[in-house]
């Protein structure tokens, strides 16, 4: 019988990997706390009707690939694995009244997401997103702040080569208005659309600005602009918008044909694009979607957001860092049963106070732990033998030197500071 083996689209995040993702949590922690930003954690499966209502239903997310399910409740309840975070993040909102204190809510999550999609570098079935939400606020700084936040993030990371593309959704109104000027100029090259894009004409027209296909892509740059059938306050909000990013200092270049994925987007949108990441580029998306709240049972509350794709994180990270390796501070080798028994109390001990302690577990000869000792980056080895537990005493060496000491037990762990900074100086 055969191994078994991880479903497509899924992959194994190993120790070697990890560290960039601990990177990314941390520094991405940082600037959320300064920032004012509460960490929320949805549930990673919801009714498939928040995804119906919340992204909509003539998207491909909805009608290809989500993960959906009947559970085992009677009557049976259809059950969705979450396809994106911000959905979730609303309907906790809502269904905990996190309105109730008033003002605005800056939340945000970290965690998997999934697509029934085609994998590809940087895209899983399972994938991984960083976002953000900030709900309650109309205000044009709102989205500038999410952006520079984005931004922050990325330039800390030390990514370069990004672009920020942005555009404006307008209201419903608006798109109302853009929607029949879009479909009267693509409706005379129906035949030369894609398939998928001729379902989307009379559908979801918007939809078809954000094809992949070569020749859907050459007819769209000709498409009417969004930009020309923006109302007054759609213009101002959007104006503002680009005022204060110029204020911070934050490049922008204005992309019409960006309408992101989703049906909850209003106003502004944007995407945060990397020039080394080849067909799957864009790293940061997101927007305002003043219309969701609303839609999904709450009341009309403004909000803006984004998620950033850790997987395509991670491929830009690895190009430009490599990963920190973890300092040890001691290899712990024992043989024998007395100095065995010893040895897992010393090593729990000296955790106790604050140093890294690897405990070989292996019972091999003496010989093979050391190869280990010396191969597992510790400063310092520490050696219990038959000898060395009926004194209560262990063998400490400085595994750079060379250099050897005894010391009893009760020495090494009442030297805590002593023996910390010893350690420092031979890093």
């Amino acid at each position: 019988m055969g191994s078994i083996q991880a479903l497509r689209g899924t992959r194994d995040i190993l120790p070697e990997e990890v560290g960039y993702w601990q990177q990314v949590e941390r520094i991405a922690r940082q600037i959320l706390d300064r920032a004012a930003y509460q960490e929320i954690r949805p549930p990673i499966f919801e009714r498939t009707e928040l995804f119906e209502r919340g992204i909509g239903e003539a998207t491909d997310i909805v009608g290809k690939e989500m993960y959906t399910f009947n559970d085992r409740a009677k009557p049976p309840r259809s059950v969705t694995l979450r396809p994106e975070g911000t959905a979730g993040v609303v309907r906790a909102y809502i269904q905990n009244s996190l309105y109730a204190a008033g003002g605005v809510q800056r939340l945000w999550y970290i965690g998997p997401m999934f697509r029934y999609e085609n994998p590809q570098a940087g895209r899983q079935r399972q994938f991984h997103q960083l976002g953000v939400e900030v709900i309650g606020s109309a205000d044009a700084r709102a989205d500038a702040e999410v952006i520079a936040i984005a931004t922050n993030i990325l330039q800390n990371l030390g990514l370069l080569n990004l672009n920020l593309d942005l555009n404006s959704v307008g209201n419903p109104e608006d798109r109302h208005h853009y929607r029949q000027a879009l479909v009267d100029y693509l409706t005379p090259y129906k035949d030369e659309l894609d398939q998928d894009s001729q379902e989307r004409l009379n559908r979801n027209p918007m939809r078809i600005l954000d094809s992949k296909d070569k020749r859907t892509i050459e007819i769209a740059q000709n498409a009417p602009s969004i930009l020309d059938y923006l109302g007054e306050n759609s213009q101002r909000h959007f104006q503002q918008v680009q005022q204060l990013l110029s204020d911070l200092g934050i490049s922008y270049q204005l992309n019409p044909r960006l309408v992101r994925g989703l049906d909850y987007y209003t106003h502004t949108a944007f995407e945060i694009i990397s020039d080394d990441l080849g067909a799957q580029a864009t790293v940061c998306g997101g927007g305002r979607y003043d219309g969701l709240v609303e839609e999904l049972g709450g009341n009309k509350t403004p909000a803006v957001g984004w998620a950033i794709g850790l997987e395509r994180l991670v491929l830009l990270l690895k190009q430009i860092w490599k990963q920190p390796t973890p300092v040890l501070d001691f290899y712990l080798v024992s043989r024998g049963e007395l100095a065995e028994a010893q040895s897992i109390k010393l090593a729990y001990d000296l955790r106790q106070s604050g140093f890294s302690v690897e405990l070989d577990l292996s019972g091999s000869a003496f010989g093979k732990q050391f190869k280990r000792a010396d191969r597992s980056g510790a400063v310092a080895c520490l050696v219990l033998g038959d000898a060395e537990a009926q004194s209560q005493t262990v063998n400490l060496k400085w595994l750079k030197s060379g250099e050897q000491e005894v010391i009893t037990q009760a020495d090494l762990l009442a030297k805590a500071d002593e023996l910390r900074a010893q350690l420092d100086s031979c890093r």
